[in-house]
């Protein structure tokens, strides 16, 4: 018997809560929200409050340089374990994760450009969804 392959909104949410983990247990801080959209070879990540307390209280404290360097650190250092992730969740290579974080507003932002298109299906619309269509 074989089995379909997962929904595009499944892989989404299984990334999703995989990044989340991954902060909370990397960073000890966990993003309160994690959006993940799947569109072809690009895997769109944004994250909210996704900034460290102490980058929270470098960046208060007129260290915002230090405070930005120290977000640029950590995205390094945990850029290979999201990869990983991607790749597992995806059954794709990763060719690249680009990757920016605001302070001020607490966002970071991600985009991992894909080797090809993951095999995920689109989910079949309900029939009320199917009958607003036409």
């Amino acid at each position: 018997m074989t089995t379909s392959p997962p929904t595009r909104g499944q892989v989404e949410r299984t990334l999703a809560q995989g990044i989340q983990a991954l902060y909370r247990e990397q960073l000890g801080h966990q993003p309160s929200k994690v959006t993940c959209k799947l569109s072809d070879q690009n895997l769109v990540v944004v994250m909210e409050n996704s900034i460290t307390p102490p980058e929270q209280l470098l960046a208060q404290t007129g260290k915002q340089d230090l405070a930005e360097q120290v977000r640029s650190d950590l995205d390094d250092a945990i850029r290979p374990e999201i990869k990983e992730l991607i790749e597992e969740t995806l059954n794709v290579s990763v060719v690249e994760i680009l990757s920016d974080a605001t302070l001020e507003s607490g966002r970071s932002g991600m985009i991992a450009i894909l080797s090809d298109i993951p095999n995920v299906r689109n989910p079949v619309p309900s029939a009320k969804a199917r009958r607003k269509a036409s």
